[in-house]
């Protein structure tokens, strides 16, 4: 797999009309475009099928967490809108886990496409130690709770995790080399780590075996989307 393919932009705007700019620039150096709880809240569905129009690949983040049959449902219509990726939370437990996993696999099925990969959110990257266990009220280390929703994840039959870049070591020792890991929080060398509390740069992300980084404000945010996006390929290589 390619740096480029490895790129997740997130395209947490406003409206439709801000994505489809950033869609419109950035598509040839992007393998992946993230629709997330801000743009699906105010577009919908047509933020999936714009991106896909323009010929982009979809993650569909909005950490689907409820009832199995509930989660089962929005999956399906998940999968019929195209999406190649979506995310439930782990902490939903193994039979909402499972009903997920059911569920795309028989919608995409039924569709004659192939099923999108389907991942767990593990421990959001806006929380740290203190939090998780403090605030969240979490027993386990920060570091054992992602590999223990990793695993069972993958006990489940899920393709992978959403998890930071300081657990991917951990994660690949539990899971394998062939688990998908999705990690948030890349910030490239030089710039702020705002509201995420476990963050590494791209370079090193890669380096301990992030399978796609996610990147949202360092590109939309800067000056020029494009030379960001084009920088952090950069740093991806210099591994």
């Amino acid at each position: 797999m390619s740096n480029r393919d490895k790129l997740i932009v997130a395209l947490d705007v406003a409206d439709l009309g801000a994505a489809e700019k950033l869609v419109a620039k950035l598509a040839p150096y992007v393998g992946m475009f993230k629709v997330g709880l801000e743009l699906y809240t105010a577009a919908g569905p047509a933020a999936v099928h714009m991106i896909k129009e323009r010929g982009g690949r979809v993650f569909a983040d909005l950490k689907l967490h409820d009832i199995p049959n509930t989660v089962a449902r929005a999956a399906r219509a998940l999968v019929r809108h195209g999406v190649d990726m979506l995310n439930v939370h782990a902490a939903g437990g193994s039979q909402m886990l499972r009903a997920a996993v059911e569920a795309v696999k028989d919608e995409a099925d039924g569709q004659g496409r192939r099923a999108p990969l389907l991942i767990a959110v593990t421990v959001l990257t806006s929380l740290d130690e203190a939090g998780l266990r403090e605030e969240v009220g979490v027993r386990r280390g920060l570091v054992e709770q992602v590999v223990f929703w990793a695993r069972l994840a993958r006990e489940c039959g899920l393709d992978g995790v959403v998890a930071s870049a300081l657990e991917l070591e951990a994660i690949r020792r539990a899971c394998g080399p062939d688990w998908v890991i999705v990690t948030p929080g890349i910030r490239p060398q030089g710039s702020r780590s705002d509201d995420q509390s476990r963050v590494l740069t791209p370079g090193e992300a890669v380096r301990r075996g992030a399978s796609y980084l996610v990147v949202g404000r360092p590109v939309i945010s800067a000056p020029d989307p494009v030379e960001a996006a084009v920088s952090i390929l950069g740093e991806m290589g210099a591994t």
